[in-house]
């Protein structure tokens, strides 16, 4: 019964995502919603100046309206949903999806800001930084008021510890760290949305082997939402997410990775994600310990490689494959657990 949902919720995030693309690209070129292009970035680059950004709001439509739908249908079709062991996964479950709107909230903001007001930065720093806390303080607390309390952390091949009061400002920085990370990893056509949709897939996997029917149906909304948009976003790209869509993907993952009880699981399965984060850290570090050298050609590390010489195909493909890779990593450490 439960596979009915399944499919449902991805077939409908698929189909609302790709067919909004048909409106919503016309609309945001005639807003003049196109992507400025850093200065500092590849050169080539410069030719995807004035393509639509603030794209993502079609995968976040696309994926909200599959994820309720296909849970009014599981809550009817399951009532053992109603049940009080399943509170905390309910909470999870729409806990998450907030989660996830909110950092999409906080990436409008920031799309807004550069395309309506032309300052490329978009927010500054601490101001994001400051809404990016704000909202991930705000999901564990909401956890925690309805009754998910629960302070182990369970490490991949490493075991699980009770990190107790510290656990909180841990995660938060977490999660934090890795909506940026995620958001890092959208600089080329189709890489942001290739890699989440195989991290949705293993989550969507790990799911329906933990038991957990709700985060199910956000893994496979999630990615089927990132393949209707991949649609408009290969290479060419005929559209950007913009950061509305990268961060709130990168809530998402982290939704799906705190629904199933295993955060710390997303750092193999996502580890493109935290490739790009510390190839940022480190090109920066090592840009001030030596004054001015770099390690990297550029960084993200994936602009490194545009500019050795790989075309962003390459680059997504390759990177992908790193991603199956850390997912089967992922999968195996739970067997292990």
């Amino acid at each position: 019964m439960k596979t009915i949902p399944i499919a449902l919720s991805a077939l409908v995030a698929f189909a609302v995502t790709a067919a909004l693309g048909i409106k919503v690209i016309p609309f945001l070129h005639r807003l003049k919603y196109g992507q400025t292009i850093r200065s500092d970035g590849p050169s080539w680059h410069k030719s995807k100046s004035g393509t639509p950004t603030m794209g993502g709001v079609m995968f976040i439509t696309g994926i909200l309206t599959a994820a309720v739908i296909a849970w009014i249908y599981l809550v009817y079709a399951d009532e053992s949903l109603f049940l009080p062991e399943s509170r905390v996964a309910n909470v999870r479950f729409f806990a998450g999806l907030g989660m996830a709107v909110a950092f999409g909230f906080v990436g409008f903001l920031d799309d807004y800001i550069k395309v309506v007001k032309h300052r490329n930065l978009g927010l500054r720093a601490r101001e994001k930084f400051a809404l990016q806390v704000l909202v991930a303080v705000a999901y564990l607390v909401t956890l925690y008021l309805f009754g998910d309390r629960g302070t182990y952390l369970a490490v991949p091949f490493l075991g699980s510890w009770d990190l107790g009061w510290f656990y909180y400002p841990a995660m938060a920085v977490f999660i934090v760290g890795s909506v940026n990370a995620v958001n890092l990893t959208d600089g080329i056509d189709g890489l942001a949305g290739s890699v989440t949709f195989l991290v949705a897939l293993c989550m969507m996997f790990l799911s329906g082997l933990l038991g957990y029917s709700g985060m199910s149906l956000l893994a496979t909304a999630l990615a089927g939402g990132c393949v209707g948009f991949l649609v408009w976003n290969m290479h060419p790209a005929k559209v950007f997410m913009g950061d509305t869509g990268s961060l709130f993907l990168g809530g998402m993952v982290l939704a799906l990775a705190f629904g199933v009880g295993l955060p710390a699981f997303l750092i193999p399965a996502g580890a493109i994600y935290y490739i790009e984060m510390f190839s940022v850290i480190i090109q920066v570090g090592y840009f001030k310990l030596t004054h001015g050298k770099r390690l990297f050609k550029m960084s993200p590390i994936h602009h490194h490689f545009e500019l050795s010489g790989w075309s962003e195909n390459k680059i997504v493909l390759r990177f992908s494959l790193v991603t199956l890779l850390g997912c089967a990593v992922a999968i195996c450490a739970v067997f292990l657990m």
